[in-house]
């Protein structure tokens, strides 16, 4: 997580990436292909108004382009069978998250400039949910 985007550019370590993934708060799904870890999620169950948030994802870079990404979206949507809405956020500067997440049907919800970094926007994402 600590040597990839965003978190490069976002200027967050490895102790702090470490310790934001063992809060307590955090529901941590892992990704992994035998015993090679492919990548992590961490999810918020009620976040955003009380629906989940997904906090963090990354892949390990031979894993990008995979489809583990979209493994870890699918299991955070179905991991709280109840949610109707779930939510992320993606910085500006990372395009090729952002395409993901469009291409997996999150649509911007708002925007805050400036708020981890001066010149880059959080974009907050949200996908409404259709449960059977």
């Amino acid at each position: 997580m600590s040597t990839s985007e965003p978190w490069l550019t976002l200027g967050r370590g490895f102790e702090t990436c470490l310790a934001r993934c063992r809060g307590p708060e955090f529901v941590v799904l892992m990704a992994r292909r035998g015993e090679e870890r492919q990548g992590f999620l961490l999810l918020h169950p009620t976040g955003v108004a009380g629906s989940p948030y997904i906090a963090a994802i990354a892949t390990s870079e031979t894993a990008r382009g995979q489809g583990v990404g979209s493994a870890l979206l699918d299991a955070a949507e179905h991991w709280i069978p109840a949610a109707r809405h779930i939510f992320l956020c993606v910085s500006s500067f990372n395009d090729r998250a952002r395409k993901l997440y469009e291409r997996r049907g999150f649509l911007q919800a708002g925007e805050f400039p400036d708020y981890v970094i001066e010149g880059a926007s959080e974009i907050l994402m949200h996908k409404r949910l259709v449960r059977p």
